[in-house]
């Protein structure tokens, strides 16, 4: 299992309510999640040490969750990830699920641009009017 595949609806291969698309949420949240933060794949990839949990990815379950209409488990998955944010406003590439610690690049733009877009998808999924053009998935 890898964290990519929550982009399958994100890219429009699949309708977010497509029972697939529902069995690779529920199989991230029961095997890639720990303490509310998503790893990027399962499995050992034969490199030295072990990875954190992937900011971006947690973000990506978080809008597939709230673009599939599961958006009190979105908005508490994102509410929980913000408890990570630096004291200057920003994340790294990686969180230590255990530790809470960043981890790798620092800052790291797409963790950034994963915050953006989530918040973005929340608030479509709670019907909030949007400017400018559609987004993915509407």
């Amino acid at each position: 299992l890898d964290a990519t595949s929550l982009l399958i609806p994100m890219m429009g291969f699949l309708p977010f309510n497509d029972s697939r698309v529902i069995g690779t949420i529920k199989a991230t949240t029961e095997r890639l999640m720990t303490n509310g933060l998503v790893h990027r794949y399962e499995g050992d990839d034969g490199l030295p040490g072990k990875e954190g949990t992937f900011v971006l990815c947690t973000f990506w379950l978080v809008e597939t969750l709230a673009l599939s209409g599961q958006v009190e488990k979105a908005e508490e998955i994102f509410t929980g990830l913000l408890k990570y944010i630096s004291p200057l406003g920003l994340f790294a590439e990686e969180i230590n699920p255990v530790s809470g610690e960043q981890l790798g690049n620092y800052p790291q733009a797409f963790s950034h641009i994963g915050l953006i877009n989530s918040a973005l998808y929340l608030g479509i999924a709670k019907g909030r009017k949007q400017m400018g053009p559609q987004p993915l998935g509407k």
